[in-house]
């Protein structure tokens, strides 16, 4: 069925929710297909008891349903959405059969936004839950509360906080205000983008309403996303009583974000409102009493052990005001400040080193020895640009045709082992939905999970953790005191490894059923290593992890492939890569290496190992979402291939288990890899210095034939490798075209430029023994065009490396 279209000027609704309720699974299809049309999400339930369900995991932008359903009908539906501050003003729209004006007139009373007839016309009922996810009802009292989760707004607690106080200083009445945030917030925000926040402040808004148990108790939400509460009539004993409750409940319980479960942990402080000022004293307002509860829950992100932290004066200074997350110390902030000094510095001396003591050295030969390098310079430079298109095209071509596995395994499949390498504090709200995962794999031998993790300090998943593999003996968690790397992780967990091969992993994994069982067809038939196809799964989050989804589908499905085919070898093996076990306990990873698991796949190859690149095997995992997080993974990944390279170039020429076909390839790969970003600048210098030599730009011939078909190829490159992309992608990143129209775009103006910008400090932080290790949430773009006769600049495939 083709989208339905309601209109040029429709609101912008991509990525917003929709629940539709319907016990007629073809009105459901029809819906879904009209509202996934305009970008909308839909989720579905049967009736009024599983759309509760749904809502309990998260609250829509909009809910379609029927009147007429088994077990809960739509007005009893409707009734119970209006009666809960968490869904009292999420838009409901009646689609029903029941006609009768009274009908009508029932769903509109009982709090419905709207009731279309059945049957109806799809453009029409498209259009009216568009206007009601983009102008949802606010009703008249609840002006001052916020419309997602129906808590008070931050300014209108203020105002209940300072007349508590008043009447606390009156009567001697305790009182109390509580600050509760999610420590894994900010992660899961960087994970899932900002529908993250929004999901999570629905649910824990829900949670905290039940188990604080106080009529008389208000909450609310302020800027930061952090929640407040007012607990009047209540003693310091009861108070932490309560809250404590609440902070156990809330990490006890799983939450749904983007469609995902995860795991939390809720820290709080509190303050208690001063009783007896003093005579003719005033007691603390409201904005100091929300600091000093903000400075509690600060401190109790240190000890992450669910007790809520009163606030003392000994508190006072150690922790920021109101309204911001916890700060660093001032030497972590100047730290902090000097890096990105330091960087600015470093991308400036990638210029002054590529561009201008290249275009000083070339004057100065042309005016102090009248050499002019220009001509055979520039035939270089193009040459290497050719030459690196002419790789790309032909990766492209190869991976069309791909090898596959073979159709049945050589030997009955033997037991396996996954290793899943976590690091807690940035994974701990995922990690258990990863898990469970992996134990409903399909694997008919027996498949062990290992998840082998480390963290600074105990964190309340640890007993979730525990608790899951009390039920599921196939579950060994496992934790590495004193690791600092997935390295480490990796290689404690092999004392534990019990099957013939192991899957080696990320923990934001989930790999497709049956992955293991496919896996083994290639290992059973000779090879060592088979790396699979890691997909984005959160590519809605932002566009960042868009241009993600689609670079790793270039990556991936593309590039490994058909690079294995040209080179005669595999070259990764690290993140949803399957070992021999015997041969990973040989080969180890080594934790000083930034990309420890493509060094530990080259160690393979130079002993003349056979590692398999195969599409079919897919992973889905999760892709940065901001430009930060995006710097520092590729920083990481370009830092540590310049590691690598430096390492294995050598040794793979001084390799007798390497023909020379493989030697050239790897000369390819590690080599040619790190000089081209600064090649791909030398153009600059080189045109400037003729067009200073000709006595300006517009003196020169800027329609050369051999030049201007030079870049015209150079610059296929782009779509030619986003083509191949979409024509080798797994379906779900196929069926976004517009993901593959943004990332060409954002590659030929800026992103090819911003990679060979990365590899280029990369280098230079490398020289100069900066190693920093920056953990990401969660590599090959095409050619950029140019200015006339300057030949548009590819950028060499690039293999992820370590996350």
């Amino acid at each position: 069925m083709t989208a339905v279209q309601v209109g040029r000027d429709a609101p912008h609704v991509r990525g917003r929710r929709a629940l539709v309720v319907d016990d007629d699974e073809m009105v459901v299809a029809l819906v879904r297909a009209g509202l996934e049309g305009e970008g909308v999400e839909v989720v579905t339930a049967a009736d009024g008891r599983e759309a509760l369900d749904q809502l309990a995991r998260s609250v829509p932008d909009v809910v379609v349903s029927d009147v007429n359903m088994p077990g809960m009908d739509g007005f009893a539906l409707v009734s119970r959405l209006r009666a809960e501050p968490a869904t009292r003003s999420v838009p409901l729209v009646f689609l029903t059969s029941r006609s009768h004006a009274d009908d009508v007139l029932t769903g509109l009373a009982l709090g419905a936004d709207d009731y279309v007839r059945k049957p109806f016309e799809l453009t029409e009922l498209v259009a009216r839950v568009v206007a009601k996810i983009h102008r949802p009802p606010v009703p008249v009292d609840t002006l001052v509360r916020d419309v997602r989760t129906g808590l008070l707004s931050a300014s209108r607690l203020h105002e209940e906080i300072d007349h508590e106080a008043g009447r606390a200083a009156r009567t001697g009445r305790p009182a109390a205000v509580a600050v509760l945030d999610v420590a894994e917030r900010d992660q899961l925000v960087e994970r899932f983008g900002a529908r993250a926040d929004d999901d999570l402040a629905v649910q824990v808004a829900q949670r905290v309403g039940v188990h604080l148990g106080s009529a008389l108790d208000r909450v609310a939400r302020d800027a930061a996303g952090r929640f407040l509460v007012l607990l009047p009539e209540s003693g310091p004993d009861e108070v932490r009583t309560r809250l404590t409750r609440v902070a156990e409940a809330l990490a006890g319980e799983r939450l749904t974000v983007a469609g995902e479960g995860v795991q939390v942990t809720p820290v709080v402080g509190w303050a208690s409102l001063d009783p007896h000022p003093g005579p003719g004293a005033a007691g603390p307002g409201a904005a100091e009493l929300v600091e000093r509860a903000t400075v509690a829950a600060d401190a109790a992100t240190l000890h992450l052990d669910l007790q809520p932290v009163r606030w003392t004066p000994a508190l006072a200074g150690t922790t920021p005001p109101a309204g911001r997350r916890a700060r660093p110390s001032r030497a972590a902030r100047l730290r902090t400040v000097l890096g990105r000094l330091r960087t600015a510095w470093q991308i400036a001396l990638t210029l002054l080193l590529g561009v201008v003591v290249p275009f000083a050295v070339y004057v100065g030969l042309y005016e102090l020895a009248g050499v002019d390098v220009s001509r055979p310079l520039y035939l270089v430079v193009v040459g290497a640009l050719l030459l690196t298109a002419g790789a790309i095209w032909t990766e492209g071509f190869l991976a069309l045709r791909a090898t596959r596995p073979p159709e049945e395994p050589a030997s009955p499949p033997p037991p396996a082992s996954a290793v899943i390498a976590a690091y807690l504090p940035n994974e701990a709200a995922t990690v258990v939905e990863t898990v469970e995962s992996f134990l409903r794999q399909d694997y008919p031998a027996g498949l062990q999970v290992v998840l082998a993790y480390n963290t600074p300090r105990p964190m309340a998943v640890e007993d979730t953790l525990a608790q899951l593999a009390l039920r599921d003996p196939r579950l060994l968690p496992l934790r590495v005191e004193g690791s600092t790397s997935k390295a480490q992780n990796v290689n404690a967990a092999l004392a534990h490894v019990t099957g013939e091969f192991v899957g080696v992993f990320d923990a934001d994994h989930h790999p497709d059923a049956g992955s293991f069982l496919r896996a083994w067809r290639w290992l059973s038939h000779g090879y060592d290593v088979v790396q699979g196809h890691c997909v984005i799964r959160n590519g809605d989050a932002s566009w960042v992890a868009r241009t993600n989804a689609v670079e790793f589908e270039s990556i991936y499905a593309v590039s490994h492939p058909g690079r294995a085919r040209l080179h005669r070898f595999g070259i990764f093996g690290g993140s949803n890569g399957y070992w021999r076990t015997s041969l990973l306990r040989q080969v180890r990873m080594h934790g000083f290496m930034l990309t420890e698991d493509i060094d530990s796949s080259l160690r393979v190859v130079e002993e003349g190992g056979r590692i398999a690149s195969d599409p079919g095997l897919v992973s889905r995992e999760l892709a940065p979402t901001t430009l930060a997080a995006l710097w520092n993974q590729r920083m990481r990944w370009a830092q540590g291939w310049f590691q690598v390279s430096r390492k294995h170039l050598l040794r793979a020429w001084r390799s007798p288990a390497l023909s020379l076909r493989q030697k050239l390839g790897m000369t390819f790969l590690l080599g040619w890899r790190e000089v081209y970003p600064w090649l791909s600048l030398q153009m600059f210098p080189l045109v400037a210095f003729m067009a200073w030599r000709e006595g300006g730009a517009d003196r020169l011939d800027w329609l050369v034939p051999v030049f201007v078909l030079t870049t015209l190829f150079t610059a296929s490159v782009g779509p030619g490798q986003t083509l191949f992309a979409r024509r080798l992608a797994v379906p779900e990143i196929r069926r976004q075209p517009g993901w593959f129209w943004r990332y060409l775009l954002v590659s030929s103006f800026v992103y090819t430029e911003l990679k060979n910008v990365i590899g280029r400090v990369a280098q230079v932080k490398e020289l100069m023994g900066e190693r920093e290790w920056k953990v990401t949430p969660r590599a090959t773009a095409p050619a950029a065009p140019t200015t006339p006769a300057v030949v548009a600049t590819p950028t060499v495939t690039e293999a992820s490396g370590a996350r």
